[in-house]
């Protein structure tokens, strides 16, 4: 079975052939992807399955919903006020670190494929934060419950 890789982003495609995203995935390139690009696809995907085997972030969530309110009718600047409201990949590294410290898990392998820096160095500061402080070597792995994706 190959190993999982959930690739969080709204925008950027992991198998897109013009750009070779995938030099972001830390377990290599032999993988299955899961593509979310959203807060609340994310979570409740891991609700379900379990972690992942590795996690892609990107940190600004939702230029798909600025285009669409857009394209919609909705004025730029309508739009704009209603992003502080929407999860970043930030908010996705905090939860895992909920749900690793609930269920005593390791986190799985990460990397961040971020175009903004604050954003990736705030993922990889709350990432880095509770691996350093939680190396415990009872911590059990939380691996995939189901391997369909």
């Amino acid at each position: 079975m190959k190993k999982l890789l959930i690739w969080i982003d709204d925008y950027r495609d992991p198998l897109d052939t013009e750009i070779d995203w995938l030099v972001f995935s830390p377990i290599g390139r032999d993988i299955d992807i899961l593509w979310v690009k959203s807060y609340d696809q994310f979570t409740k995907w891991i609700n379900a399955h379990g972690l992942p085997d590795a996690i892609c972030f990107d940190h600004d969530l939702g230029l798909v919903n600025h285009c669409d309110r857009v394209s919609k009718g909705m004025s730029k600047r309508q739009s704009r006020k209603l992003k502080p409201l929407e999860k970043t990949g930030h908010d996705c590294a905090k939860w895992l670190v909920e749900y690793c410290l609930d269920m005593d898990c390791e986190l799985p392998l990460w990397n961040v494929q971020s175009s903004n820096p604050v954003g990736k160095d705030n993922i990889n500061g709350t990432l880095n934060h509770y691996k350093n402080r939680n190396t415990d070597t009872n911590r059990r792995s939380c691996g995939i419950f189901s391997s369909s994706v």
